[in-house]
């Protein structure tokens, strides 16, 4: 999850609160395996979700889904209260970048392209991450973003083995998208992840030299979430102070996966692809 970062900072945030500025934890191999039911938990929730919405039903209602299944599953939803914000899941429909707030008048339609975003909450620890569902049928140029954006996210997640930096991670996804002819949105990041849903580092998607490069050591946990959009990069927030569209109103697609860093290379805590 990002966090809203134009009300609080100018530089970019994680996607949903002010990360903890407390340094980089290592986890141990007991955190470790918290984080994996955690993030067990959260990938259930979003494969079922992807499996279950269909044009007509609203982002409330997959709001309540998820926050009945997470908690049948033992934990609780990251997102309800963090910071204020009132649900389990940040749905974003089409030029909705991040933070959509789900609602009973907002009805999902053949042709949307929608973003949902959650974490779940167990015995202490955080798992997060996000996925963009084409709802029926999409535009040519609809599809082919939420492909680059998932390929986008891999391509990151590649660079992920202990030595290697964090630009390197950057510069594979910023590489791939404006390969594709998309834009990458600068004003959110992924961030670590652990007992806090936001914590150091910033993990950007794009090179930047206005954070320290840090290289990765095993047991670092990252969310790792390229956000793509279809025209410019840039982005507003509207008055509910959460949700974030493009400029433009050009389309948005994001994917995240909660990855820890291993000495060898990266395991995927939040993959749906096994279940």
């Amino acid at each position: 999850m990002n966090i809203l970062t134009k009300l609080f900072s100018p530089s970019p945030q994680p996607a949903l609160g002010n990360a903890q500025r407390r340094g980089i934890e290592i986890k141990s191999s007991r955190e470790i395996e918290i984080m994996r039911q955690a993030s067990h938990i959260v990938a259930t929730v979003l494969k079922e979700i992807s499996e279950r919405v269909q044009p007509g039903m609203t982002t409330a209602d997959l709001d309540a889904y998820a926050e009945t299944r997470i908690r049948a599953m033992g934990a609780t939803p990251s997102f309800k209260g963090y910071h204020g914000f009132p649900s389990s899941i940040c749905a974003s429909l089409n030029n909705e970048v991040v933070h959509g707030i789900p609602n009973p008048k907002k009805v999902i339609r053949t042709g949307d392209v929608l973003k949902v975003d959650t974490g779940a909450y167990y015995h202490g620890f955080h798992g997060d991450s996000c996925i963009t569902i084409a709802v029926g049928d999409v535009t040519p140029n609809a599809a082919k973003l939420i492909r680059v954006a998932e390929e986008a996210l891999y391509k990151g997640i590649a660079q992920v083995k202990a030595g290697n930096f964090l630009l390197d991670i950057a510069g594979a996804v910023q590489d791939h998208v404006v390969a594709n002819g998309f834009t990458i949105v600068e004003d959110y990041t992924g961030h670590g992840v652990g007992r806090n849903l936001h914590e150091e580092p910033s993990v950007f998607n794009f090179r930047t030299h206005t954070m320290p490069n840090v290289k990765l050591r095993a047991g670092m946990v990252l969310a790792i979430e390229p956000i793509l959009n279809a025209g410019s990069k840039a982005t507003r927030v509207l008055p509910d102070r959460w949700t974030v569209k493009t400029v433009d109103n050009a389309l948005s697609a994001q994917f995240e996966h909660t990855v820890l860093v291993t000495e060898t290379g990266y395991e995927i805590l939040t993959d749906r692809s096994k279940l």
